[in-house]
């Protein structure tokens, strides 16, 4: 057995893929097995194990892949969203470097436990973070022709998967993630492979259109390949998604910076938008989940009341509440934490978010209200308590503890 952050895992008996499918609502896989577009899931569903479970919240990327293989939450192993303020420094930076990690990840100890691992990641933001410390296989589809065996572990991806280089705004960068596992697998069957895709297809369309159904297509036959070749499969998600428009159709924004610098004056608050990221074509960097730094002239409590009477905000906490409420490292979250109610978003000021790039209405994620996620092993398991409060970072732990 091994023990990562305070969890047992079995080795794996048999090649093990762990699936982070991202922005994957539950909703729609369910409309693609109704209409008979995932025939190797709904066989799955039948004669494995399908289950529904919550991420962490904030409801983003970065946080919910790295709870995923740490098998912990944001407390324990740092990353609290795509993005930050760091205080000692006085700069606004990505959370893509692994100095911000805290806790080792299950990957890495299987592999130094002599395990042959592989990672393949759609965006490149993700690979440091998901390969910190792990010897092994692991790139990205966006950046698959620069893979070179001193820091990827391996080269030539192109010709291994035969396909082109995606584009990083399509669903083909996600297929050559499922591509790619197939001929690694079939190559150098790895003992545990992890595989995370994009959501840029769940940010432009609703469960149950036809784009969104052939994507669904599209993985269930990569997945049933898997399967075919003796995999324990376990698929989960990083976030679900939401419609986030009024009535006419243009993107439901309260804009958090703009409402402090009219209430407070300019420079008394500092608005963090933790779903920011290098990717923002298709959410303009707008998400349900928002921090604030307060000048120490500020208190929390001062404002804390009337940013919950605001139209469309759900939840505001002061930043020890919100720590312990959504397991988040108190130091790296600001005074105030705010989460929009399921059709809001949170921006800055209008003047901060290029929405030009958005040729649909707003699908975005961050919050509560995009906490369910799918949890399914191809394996019958026995003995999961129907009681218990499942979560995506359960994924490694049914993979190798129940399923084999």
């Amino acid at each position: 057995m091994l023990t990562v952050n305070r969890r047992s895992y079995r080795p794996p008996a048999v090649p093990t893929v762990v699936v982070c499918v991202d922005g994957c609502e539950p909703d729609y896989l369910s409309q693609a097995v109704y209409r008979g577009r995932m025939p190797w899931l709904k066989r799955t569903l039948a004669e494995g194990t399908g289950l529904i479970a919550e991420c962490v919240v904030p409801s983003f990327t970065n946080p919910n892949n790295v709870s995923i293989v740490t098998g912990a939450a944001p407390s324990v192993h740092g990353i609290c969203g795509n993005y930050l303020y760091d205080p000692a420094s006085g700069s606004e930076v990505m959370m893509n470097d692994p100095k911000w990690l805290t806790a080792p990840s299950i990957l890495a100890a299987l592999a130094d436990a002599g395990h042959k691992i592989a990672v393949v990641t759609a965006k490149d933001k993700l690979r440091r973070l998901l390969g910190h410390g792990m010897r092994g296989i692991c790139f990205s589809s966006e950046k698959a022709h620069e893979a070179t065996r001193e820091v990827n572990g391996i080269d030539d991806v192109l010709s291994l998967v035969g396909l082109p280089l995606p584009d990083v705004y399509s669903a083909a960068l996600s297929e050559f993630v499922f591509a790619a596992a197939v001929r690694l697998m079939r190559r150098e069957r790895p003992d545990v492979m992890y595989l995370s895709t994009t959501d840029y297809v769940q940010h432009k369309h609703a469960p149950g259109t036809p784009e969104a159904d052939a994507f669904c297509a599209m993985m269930d036959r990569y997945l049933g390949e898997l399967d075919a070749l003796g995999c324990v499969i376990a698929l989960t998600a990083d976030h679900g998604m939401n419609s986030k428009v009024g009535l006419d159709g243009s993107p439901d924004v309260i804009y958090l910076q703009e409402w402090f610098d009219q209430q407070l004056g300019a420079g008394r608050a500092r608005v963090i938008l933790p779903i920011t990221d290098p990717y923002v074509v298709h959410h303009g960097a707008l998400g349900s989940f928002a921090t604030v730094y307060l000048s120490p002239a500020t208190p929390a409590a001062e404002v804390i009341g009337p940013l919950q009477r605001l139209a469309g905000m759900e939840t505001v906490l002061a930043r020890d509440a919100a720590a312990e409420r959504f397991e988040l490292p108190s130091a790296r979250i600001g005074d105030v934490v705010c989460v929009s109610a399921r059709s809001t978003v949170i921006g800055t000021s209008p003047a901060r978010h290029d929405l030009s790039g958005l040729d649909a209405p707003l699908r975005s994620h961050g919050g509560v209200s995009e906490q369910r996620v799918p949890l399914i092993v191809n394996r019958r398991l026995a003995g999961v308590d129907s009681t218990r409060r499942l979560r995506n970072f359960d994924a490694f732990d049914l993979a190798l503890n129940r399923a084999q």
